[in-house]
């Protein structure tokens, strides 16, 4: 019996890194054998802003997956973010055959090149190109052209490209760990594989994960993503506020945020205290819980809000029927849901992540989509799980754009 393929993949946060590495099975079901977690360093609204403090910590995080897992990891699938980040949709048109001819997979690539083209910039690298439908002929909302018959084929892509400079360091972040890069992905997309369903994709949905330094939007429609955006209002912007309106430590109020906080003031006991250690005092100091909600509940309507003027932006304000998800660490505060429905006007759910079975107890929750859906990118959309491990602790990633990271590097 074949060997079980071996995946891995790497979120690198603002607040925290994640390595997480699986075998893949012949049917592509996805066990999980190792799991590794560390604070993040060196990251800054999803960007890297210190290379060795970067490093260090994506060091730390596979060290701890290694040691669970038995294998050693020399490759990941990474995920991207980050203000730099952006995406278009672009079209390209490409002539097939005066009389009408089968259209080749040939033919395909010709019109998604034609329209890829139209993204590059000297200052920005293409991360993904992606299809959003095909006409032929002026028939549109044909999902796979190759075999019909046709003299002109469209191609409707959205390409997301990022800052080249960003990926650059990112890039080169990972490899001083000691890492290559089988793949860049965009989290919001890998958090989609994880939590959305093709019937959510299909009649429309936005996801917004909602993470330590960065929010990201990717909005869904007809099975394909239409629209992406990266937003810098996100989690660490409420535990600051919380530093600030108690004036506790950071780590004080990410406590305070993670245990007790909420997003709805209103749900909360307006005579439940809290005891905090605030600088101003050396032994602790009892605050008012809903003091604490109120300070939340500001910030997070600002970033509900903002995440309407994304949907707004994409021309799907009140068009997107299977509503918002929300995933990320900041969507597993108490009341998110009820306070997103309140703001957005649509439905909301918060997303968790399935798909996955072996060491999943501590990460089947929001804030690990993105991690899970890596491992869900790399299994259902690349080639490079299909080749066997060639022995127990070896593993050689096989990736299309390994070549392209050295070239880059160079």
């Amino acid at each position: 019996m074949p060997r079980d393929d071996v995946i891995v993949a790497l979120d690198i946060g603002t607040t925290k890194i994640c390595t997480v590495i699986a075998e893949v099975d012949q049917n592509r079901q996805i066990n999980i054998v190792g799991v590794g977690t560390a604070p993040s360093a060196g990251m800054r609204k999803g960007v890297v802003v210190n290379i060795d403090e970067a490093a260090g910590a994506i060091q730390r995080s596979v060290k701890k997956c290694e040691r669970l897992s038995g294998y050693t990891i020399e490759s990941a699938y990474v995920g991207v973010t980050g203000s730099h980040i952006s995406g278009m949709n672009r079209r390209g048109v490409v002539a097939v055959s005066p009389n009408a001819a089968e259209i080749t997979p040939l033919d395909v690539e010709r019109a998604r090149e034609a329209a890829r083209v139209q993204a590059i910039a000297n200052d920005r690298e293409i991360i993904h190109v992606l299809a959003r439908g095909y006409t032929l002929d002026g028939q549109d909302g044909v999902r796979d052209p190759v075999g019909m018959a046709g003299r002109r084929l469209e191609a409707e892509m959205h390409i997301i490209t990022g800052g080249t400079t960003s990926i650059h360091n990112l890039v080169r972040c990972v490899n001083r760990a000691g890492l290559e890069i089988d793949d860049l992905i965009l989290q919001p997309l890998a958090s989609s594989e994880a939590v959305l369903s093709a019937a959510e994709k299909d009649i429309g949905i936005a996801l917004a994960d909602i993470g330590g330094g960065t929010t990201d939007i990717a909005v869904f429609c007809d099975g394909g993503v239409t629209y992406t955006s990266a937003l810098v209002v996100a989690g660490n912007h409420v535990t600051n506020d919380l530093s600030l309106g108690l004036r506790a430590p950071f780590s004080a109020a990410e406590r305070i945020k993670i245990d007790y906080g909420s997003a709805m003031s209103s749900e909360v006991d307006p005579h439940e205290t809290l005891e905090i250690q605030t600088y101003d005092q050396e032994e602790g100091e009892l605050i008012s819980r809903r003091l604490v909600a109120e300070i939340i509940e500001s910030r997070i309507q600002e970033i509900l809000s903002l995440i309407q003027s994304e949907i707004r932006r994409a021309g799907f304000d009140g068009h997107l029927p299977a509503g918002v998800v929300l995933v990320g660490g900041t969507a597993e505060l108490r009341d998110i849901r009820h306070l997103g429905r309140e703001v957005l006007g649509l439905p909301v759910r918060v997303g968790v992540p399935t798909g996955a079975i072996g060491l999943t107890d501590t990460i089947m929750r929001p804030a690990f989509a993105t991690t899970i859906g890596l491992l869900q990118w790399a299994a259902y959309h690349t080639d490079g799980v299909h080749a066997s491990v060639p022995a127990f602790g070896e593993w050689r990633g096989v990736s299309r754009l390994k070549g392209w990271f050295r070239e880059f590097l160079t």
